[in-house]
């Protein structure tokens, strides 16, 4: 997730739907290519990955498969959003503070690739991609982060603090999904930040 739409986010919650509505055989496809990415990511590293060898692998014509995601970035970032997606956000605390309600939601954000070295360094290169698929779904990836964020901090924070919270996540993903340090240390990173900007709310 780029830092500018992180700030576009954080300002604005809006959520369009990046693909029309699936029929159940068409889901199914698109969840056999997802699951057949992963696979692929793990056995090859993002270099490797072609949405062909992706097909192939999901017992996919090549031509549908391209009918449902246009590049190999369209696809990884399908991916990390609809593991998103499936991760529950969790109700906040309120008996906690602020900054350690937002590090919690941080830490159940950070869940999403944290155990992959691989698939996480492949979310981070597709997510920087120009393509306008990636674009989309790249907004929807910052809206609900910003959302989750905004959910945490509740009535203790204002926009500046969520624009600031949400730039200092995706510059950290970033850096962490470009290997300048380990993916498992991100969400106590974050805990550092939130408390730095948070301070004695």
């Amino acid at each position: 997730m780029s830092s500018d739409v992180a700030g576009r986010a954080a300002a604005s919650p809006s959520r369009a739907p990046v693909r029309r509505h699936l029929s159940e055989r068409q889901a199914d496809t698109v969840d056999r290519l997802t699951d057949a990415a992963v696979e692929e990511v793990r056995g090859t590293g993002y270099e490797g990955l072609t949405v062909r060898n992706v097909a192939r692998r999901a017992g996919v014509a090549p031509a549908t498969a391209y009918t449902y995601f246009a590049s190999k970035d369209h696809l990884v970032a399908e991916v990390f959003w609809r593991r998103l997606q499936r991760q529950a956000a969790p109700d906040p605390d309120r008996r906690r503070g602020p900054a350690a309600r937002v590090a919690a939601a941080i830490e159940e954000m950070a869940h999403v690739v944290t155990d992959e070295p691989e698939l996480s360094a492949a979310c981070t290169t597709a997510l920087l991609a120009g393509d306008p698929d990636v674009a989309r779904l790249r907004e929807q990836i910052g809206a609900e982060m910003a959302e989750r964020l905004r959910t945490a901090l509740g009535d203790d924070g204002d926009a500046a603090v969520l624009d600031a919270l949400s730039l200092s996540l995706s510059g950290a993903m970033l850096q962490a999904g470009m290997g300048y340090f380990p993916h498992a240390e991100l969400s106590s990173r974050m805990a550092s930040v939130a408390e730095l900007v948070l301070g004695s709310r």
